[in-house]
């Protein structure tokens, strides 16, 4: 029996500050919970040097860039705040799981990819731009979809009655 077997199984989840990323993280709660499994929420930034193409040249190209250390600090604060308040609004729904918050830096569908190699599920939130938004700006649940080894549940807007 592995330290993983004895633990339960493991829900990735793909967090982000946003709504979508929300009730992703609540979706991957509540599985886990109806499981046993536990829920590793990772927040995924990309760090100042995949910004060059954007601050390298021009008028920016002056713009001190943030500290790394202090930018990773910050995104795990705010991780760790959102995940916090999830929590309190779930807590009398159901008996929570054991919730693992980091921080990851790197592109997000290929980060979470990476990280869900060996997880039982992959969960992310979907914020809806549409086809032609998620060409031009890319899409990180259909990233997830395209390339885990484990099944991906994206979690869409609710729609209007």
């Amino acid at each position: 029996m592995t330290d993983n077997d004895a633990r339960g199984g493991v829900i990735v989840c793909g967090i982000d500050g946003s709504s979508g990323a929300r009730r992703a993280l609540q979706e991957a709660i509540r599985t886990a919970a109806r499981r046993g499994d536990r829920v590793r929420a990772v927040a995924v930034y990309e760090p100042p040097e995949m910004w060059g193409a954007a601050w390298g040249y021009g008028s920016a190209s002056g713009v001190a860039l943030p500290d790394p250390d202090a930018l990773h600090g910050d995104e795990l604060n705010a991780a760790r705040v959102m995940v916090d308040e999830v929590r309190a609004d779930m807590q009398d729904e159901l008996t929570l799981p054991e919730i693992e918050v980091e921080t990851r830096a790197g592109r997000p569908a290929e980060v979470l990819v990476e990280l869900a190699g060996n997880a039982d599920e992959l969960v992310v939130g979907h914020r809806g731009r549409g086809a032609f938004g998620s060409v031009v700006l890319g899409s990180v649940g259909l990233g997830c979809v395209l390339h885990a080894s484990c099944p991906v549940t994206v979690v869409p807007d609710p729609v209007a009655a």
